[in-house]
């Protein structure tokens, strides 16, 4: 039997692509044969295209997960305690530049700081744990607002909160002011906290966010509420309350 034995030499097609790969290992075909054609090699496209899939340089392109679409969400005055709560990140440093996040959640009635959670990384997980902690304290909200970051429109917070039958609120993405509320409090806590020290380890992260939010809650006036402290706004909103409850 004789059978045909190409004569093709692909050496120097497989050099090229792989030195071209090597740099830009995120490029695909097209952009590869582009650069091939600029360096002056005119090898037809399915000869480069067939030693492409050889060396098995071919991907499958990632798809961007797309957001569904959003509705503007009004930032309203919330008058009722615990019906309404904010949610965001921070981020940070550390001296020698290793990074933490922030995760803030407050009461759009009292603008009470609910909670502060601080590590170098924080997954949807540990904010389901951290909001049924606050849940346990006192008690579930009928809405938190939030952004669009991977960690609040993971599908594990979207089956907690169905669960909880609580409204999780999106804002519309690169619109920070329809979650206003929570982004005045970041910067507070960033000017007071996270820009005024420098930090050599979490747990003095942690010591100091712990004493702020106890002088935020129960010493420092805050001018929408009338120059009250959020503990004393709540008490003020509670007082009616409980009135027409004795009654």
């Amino acid at each position: 039997m004789y059978y045909y034995k190409s004569q093709k030499d692909d050496t120097e097609v497989i050099e090229a692509l792989r030195d071209l790969a090597f740099k830009h290992p995120t490029y695909g075909f097209r952009k590869l044969f582009a650069y091939i054609r600029r360096s002056g090699k005119h090898w037809k496209h399915i000869r480069i295209y067939r030693v492409y899939k050889l060396l098995k340089l071919n991907r499958r392109r990632k798809g961007k997960r797309r957001l569904p679409s959003r509705v503007k969400q009004t930032l309203v005055k919330q008058e009722l305690i615990n019906k309404s709560w904010s949610m965001d990140f921070m981020s940070d440093s550390m001296v020698g530049g290793r990074r933490f996040k922030t995760f803030n959640l407050i009461d759009d009635c009292t603008r009470e700081v609910l909670a502060i959670e601080i590590d170098t990384s924080l997954s949807s997980k540990r904010i389901i744990r951290t909001l049924e902690r606050v849940i346990l304290d006192r008690g579930k909200p009928n809405i938190i607002r939030t952004d669009n970051g991977p960690e609040f429109t993971s599908k594990d917070l979207e089956l907690w909160a169905r669960d909880n039958e609580i409204q999780i609120q999106f804002i519309q993405p690169g619109r920070p002011m329809q979650n206003g509320y929570i982004e005045q409090f970041n910067r507070i806590y960033r000017e007071s906290i996270l820009d005024a020290y420098l930090f050599f380890e979490l747990e003095q992260v942690r010591i100091l966010t712990d004493e702020w939010m106890d002088e935020y809650n129960n010493r420092r006036p805050h001018e929408s509420l009338g120059n009250l402290t959020p503990n004393e706004w709540k008490m003020k909103k509670l007082t009616p309350e409980l009135s027409t409850f004795n009654r």
